[in-house]
């Protein structure tokens, strides 16, 4: 979080969404209107709602979440969505694109058998997972954005983990908009997205976590106006097992968390949800292929190693070290 989160004159707003918790600071002077009681009040509502929203719609945890009823319903069969689910999934499209199948959704099999879902660890879920037909999203999820249907060709077990906190963040964005808020931060996680600058018109501090910390300091600071910044990690979010550190981040060639891959990567963008899930994408590629794929689609990576590696592209590529 920014260093500005104790700062008086930032009003901060939050509450639990998706298993964590989301935060909005609004920089706003001591008498604006923002500050008076209803007024703050109606706004936390109104966060709270749109990332609610998100959670009713995408969450894996919930069985009755629109997203599990899709995955549940019979091959063929069009299904009508709600529009921020299948904004979504239309977007979980695009990055897999993007990515040459580094970003994939139909992951949910192998999430929840590795223990990343509402479960334990199945070590024989695992092998049904491993064993399970190799079948993207992108060949078997069809999608009518006008009529506000979606359908399975074959059978998928869509997971959006790796995209719907960023989504998230940009619904939070988009309801300060609405309210005529012109600085303010908002995040979920790692996930991060200015609206505005401060109201002095400095951009925000945001901090990036040093991985290799115990106490989780930081490795540096950016500075984000009018942009979004989705960080993707091991060190947040993992399984031990064996004395070994299982990253909740799932490589979609073995259904299996990713292995030998960056500590962290974090990735700048316009759009959170987008940068989200190339955050994940390039987790998914490593230290070796991710810089290059991070090139090609001209995206801005910062990539931390374990001990002092680190590699960046883009607005980062000065960063490189080790």
């Amino acid at each position: 979080m920014p260093k500005t989160a104790t700062d008086p004159a930032v009003l901060r707003l939050g509450g639990a969404t998706m298993g964590t918790e989301w935060s909005v600071l609004v920089d706003a002077p001591l008498a604006a209107p923002a500050r008076a009681a209803p007024a703050r009040a109606a706004l936390q509502d109104d966060l709270q709602r749109a990332v609610d929203e998100v959670d009713l719609q995408m969450s894996t945890w919930k069985s009755d979440s629109a997203l599990m009823r899709f995955n549940a319903a019979p091959v063929g069969q069009w299904l009508a969505l709600p529009r921020h689910l299948l904004k979504v999934l239309e977007a979980g499209l695009a990055a897999t694109a993007m990515t040459g199948g580094a970003f994939e959704m139909n992951l949910g099999d192998a999430v929840r058998a590795w223990g990343f879902g509402s479960a334990e660890i199945d070590l024989s879920a695992i092998k049904a997972a491993s064993a399970a037909p190799r079948v993207s999203a992108l060949q078997a999820l069809d999608i009518d954005l006008s009529a506000g249907l979606a359908r399975k060709t074959a059978p998928l077990s869509l997971d959006l983990s790796g995209i719907a906190k960023g989504y998230g963040v940009d619904l939070l964005a988009e309801t300060v908009i609405a309210r005529g808020i012109a600085h303010a931060l908002c995040a979920i996680d790692g996930e991060v997205r200015a609206v505005g600058a401060r109201a002095d018109g400095t951009p925000w501090p945001v901090g990036i976590d040093d991985p290799d910390s115990a106490a989780r300091g930081g490795h540096s600071v950016i500075s984000l106006e009018n942009a979004s910044v989705a960080t993707s990690g091991d060190y947040r979010h993992f399984l031990t097992l064996r004395d070994k550190r299982l990253s909740h981040t799932m490589n979609p060639v073995t259904r299996a968390p990713v292995v030998d891959a960056p500590a962290s990567v974090t990735v700048l963008g316009q759009s959170c949800m987008m940068a989200d899930a190339m955050a994940t994408a390039l987790m998914v590629r490593g230290m070796a292929a991710g810089p290059r794929l991070a090139t090609a689609q001209g995206i801005s990576a910062l990539f931390l190693g374990r001990g002092d590696k680190t590699c960046g592209t883009g607005l980062f590529s000065d960063r490189s070290a080790g």
